[in-house]
């Protein structure tokens, strides 16, 4: 099947549910009010908590061994004084991603898949860093949303989904590449048409629709190759969400490593066992950050 057909048939899939969900308002009207040059903190305090359930999980987050509070926060104005202003972009986004698809029954196992989700954000943030890329947030928001079209698929195309995992039950596979096969259009396809009923930007919707495939990205091939490669460390680093996918590769093969290369040569230089053995001690931060998230939020 060729890319127009199954973006059409990605398209459709999106269209043909009445009840997708959109990101909650408040956190959108936090992200929004961030972009503001003098916004201050308790303006951003108090929209936080008009939300209780977002407060909550901002809390829940910040005290995480992620973010490392020499003390415990127990305000959500003490917590953005402690993160600052880029970092309250990150857990607004992050939290209310989060709350989008709660509530509902999946295939896959959704806290792997946050753990995942996570992982992939936290480690292209890394690596945005390593090749001094300008807006490390942004690999890290890009990162965190890059699979949302399997969380659709898992919760809204269950029958086909589990067929799907059934006829490849141990063997090894690329859970993109099965989906075009037997669903007429893969995860990428059908996060690119969530991203933009969503109004993503459009660097955002590129890196969604071009995670496995950085080479054929226009807008911004470096953040599609930096993505591409945190999701490829994660999923060795078992941040894979259920072992659904097998992966195996050879960095020095990978397009992605080509790509960040000719952007940042000194990369070359990369310790690259070192690097995975230093994300694998970072694996139970995030696991224990998606449990805190999950914990019963009612304030």
């Amino acid at each position: 099947m060729d890319k127009a057909a199954m973006m059409q048939k990605a398209q459709q899939m999106v269209e043909s549910f009445d009840d997708l969900p959109t990101i909650p308002q408040v956190a959108t009207k936090v992200i929004q009010l961030l972009d503001r040059p003098n916004v201050e903190l308790d303006q951003v305090a108090d929209l936080i908590l008009s939300d209780q359930v977002l407060a909550a999980r901002v809390i829940k987050m910040v005290n995480s061994p992620l973010y490392r509070p020499a003390h415990p926060v127990q305000s959500v104005k003490r917590a953005l004084i402690y993160l600052g202003i880029h970092h309250i972009r990150e857990l607004a986004f992050s939290c209310s991603f989060v709350d989008v698809f709660q509530g509902r029954d999946a295939i896959i196992d959704i806290k792997s898949f946050w753990e995942h989700s996570f992982g992939v954000g936290m480690v292209a943030k890394i690596i945005a860093e390593k090749v001094h890329y300008p807006d490390s947030e942004k690999a890290y928001l890009v990162g965190i949303v890059h699979d949302i079209g399997e969380v659709f698929l898992s919760y809204y195309r269950q029958d086909d989904f589990r067929a799907m995992l059934k006829e490849v039950e141990g063997k090894p596979f690329r859970l993109f590449e099965k989906e075009a096969e037997f669903l007429g259009a893969s995860h990428a396809d059908v996060g690119l048409c969530i991203a933009r009923k969503w109004n993503f930007p459009a660097d955002y919707c590129e890196v969604i629709a071009l995670h496995h495939s950085p080479e054929e990205a226009q807008l911004d091939p470096t953040l599609c190759a930096i993505v591409n490669l945190a999701d490829l460390f994660c999923s060795v680093c078992n941040l894979d969400y259920g072992g659904h996918s097998w992966v195996s590769f050879s960095l020095r093969e990978e397009k992605a490593w080509s790509i960040l290369k000719g952007y940042a040569p000194d990369l070359a230089d990369l310790d690259v066992e070192r690097f995975c053995y230093e994300l694998e001690d970072r694996v139970p931060e995030i696991q224990d950050m998606v449990k805190a998230i999950f914990q019963d939020t009612g304030v």
